[in-house]
């Protein structure tokens, strides 16, 4: 039959949001540009710098959007709904702009949900104006997510969801994150959806020892820098070479050797969006409670300083229970509430951080630690957090919250654990962590059944089998 205009060979990516924070989507333009041969437009906001990977290939394209400004200060209460009808009323005039005149027309579209509104609406438009097919990546539901701060009774979480439900069952075709979620759009949504897993990229993997090194001497001034005025990882002071750093808080050049530190601290990355749906507090609580429990354990006296403690770690000496490193990486709109509160704490063995990575330092972080840990709890209960994903490509373990249908990805005791509470998480730590780094065997064990998940399992391999004819369907039947 005739097409519509032929096959044009272009698919564009639809993001209302920052695309340095959507690596689903980053990975969707690769596999379209490199397993379908297809020029890829994506259309979102700046902010976080991509992958290289997605930056360098020929094929894709970045349309960056303006940002929506931020809510000014002192603007009369009675204004504010007038604000926030007018701000999506901008966004679909923003989204037609450079979905119907900035980029060429594509075969389909592909936008990511949430946000719902005015996504889907403006996305389907243009894809009816442009003879496009449209298919819907479900990550989660928007309406559960402005439950969080509105409340499920709330009229306007009702309307919301009308609007995800409405524009969602018009797409051409959906792609969902778990078969929870698959089961919840075909019962409740009447939306067939194809899953589509998270899976790590190839450049999610166990870093060597000299890729972890470099790295530390990149973070060495933030490792050391601490939140309040001093904890246990800010003592000392790494030695400086012909301005290299040959000394690290974990690793040690003599030469040309590298070496882990014996008395190093356990190193415990959690990736956070700080926001509502991932209880930072839980940790914070843990945190507390195994200082306490390793003091009890040793039978420490309250009255023993923390320089005398630190001084005596510092100088090599050897303990049961290590002392815990937390790198947080992440923005989001809680982080600074956060922040205050890790300033206040006064523990001897657990120090925090919180950084912004690259997107080329992430992974290796995450190829460099001992253990992750997940407080994401999901708002609908029916995602999973792909940050454990990614923790799993590099072969860590993890420690995550537990929900419904959590399980779909950590397997209890082969690749991690489950916590419900601050006082669970500490358990874990505990006993993960005693005899660190060398005679730690549940912790060993954790790392070997993540190892072999990272090796089985890959987004490549994931999009190929599932979403590649989904989309290439959807493209023949809307040129028939």
């Amino acid at each position: 039959m005739a097409a519509k205009g032929g096959k044009r060979g272009r698919a564009c990516l639809v993001v209302l949001g920052d695309i340095g924070r959507s690596p689903r989507m980053q990975y969707h333009a690769l596999s379209l540009a490199r397993q379908v041969s297809l020029e890829v437009d994506i259309v979102a906001y700046g902010g976080s710098e991509p992958h290289s990977a997605v930056l360098e290939h020929q094929s894709i394209h970045i349309h960056k959007m303006q940002q929506w400004p931020t809510f000014p200060r002192g603007v009369p209460s009675i204004l504010k709904p007038l604000v926030l009808l007018i701000k999506p009323v901008i966004q679909v005039l923003v989204l037609l702009w450079f979905l119907c005149i900035k980029i060429p027309a594509p075969d389909v579209f592909l936008v990511q949900n949430p946000p719902s509104v005015p996504t889907l609406v403006a996305v389907k438009w243009a894809s009816w104006l442009r003879r496009s097919a449209f298919i819907v990546d479900w990550h989660n539901f928007g309406y559960t997510l402005l439950a969080l701060s509105l409340g499920r009774s709330s009229r306007f979480v009702a309307v919301y969801r009308w609007f995800e439900r409405h524009f969602g069952k018009m797409a051409d075709g959906s792609l969902c994150v778990t078969r929870a979620m698959q089961h919840e759009l075909a019962q409740n949504w009447g939306i067939k959806a194809t899953v589509l897993y998270d899976q790590p990229p190839e450049f999610f993997r166990p870093a060597s020892l000299e890729e972890k090194h470099k790295l530390f001497c990149r973070l060495d001034k933030s490792l050391r820098k601490p939140l309040g005025v001093q904890d246990c990882t800010s003592t000392g002071t790494g030695e400086m070479l012909n301005k290299d750093i040959n000394e690290t808080v974990f690793t040690t050049l003599v030469g040309t050797d590298i070496t882990s530190k014996l008395d190093r601290p356990a190193l415990i990355v959690s990736s956070t969006s700080w926001t509502p749906d991932e209880d930072f507090g839980i940790l914070l609580e843990a945190a507390v409670m195994y200082d306490r429990r390793v003091a009890a354990i040793l039978n420490e006296d309250d009255s023993i300083q923390e320089e005398a403690l630190w001084k005596e770690m510092q100088s090599g000496k050897q303990y049961l229970y290590p002392r815990l490193l937390f790198v947080i990486t992440g923005k989001g709109p809680e982080k600074e509430k956060y922040e205050e509160k890790i300033s206040r704490l006064h523990l001897k063995r657990v120090a925090f951080r919180t950084m912004w990575l690259s997107a080329e330092d992430y992974p290796l972080l995450l190829g460099s630690a001992d253990l992750g840990v997940c407080l994401h709890t999901s708002s609908s209960g029916l995602d999973l957090p792909m940050k454990v994903v990614d923790m799993f490509g590099c072969g860590l373990p993890v420690c995550a919250v537990s929900y419904s249908c959590i399980k779909e990805l950590v397997q209890v005791e082969k690749n991690g654990l489950l916590f419900s509470s601050s006082s669970e998480l500490a358990d874990e730590l505990l006993m993960l962590f005693k005899g660190f780094p060398d005679a730690c065997d549940s912790l060993k064990g954790l790392r070997n059944g993540a190892l072999e998940m990272s090796s089985s399992r890959r987004w490549a391999t994931e999009w190929e089998e599932h979403a590649k004819a989904l989309i290439l369907e959807v493209i023949s039947k809307n040129l028939d």
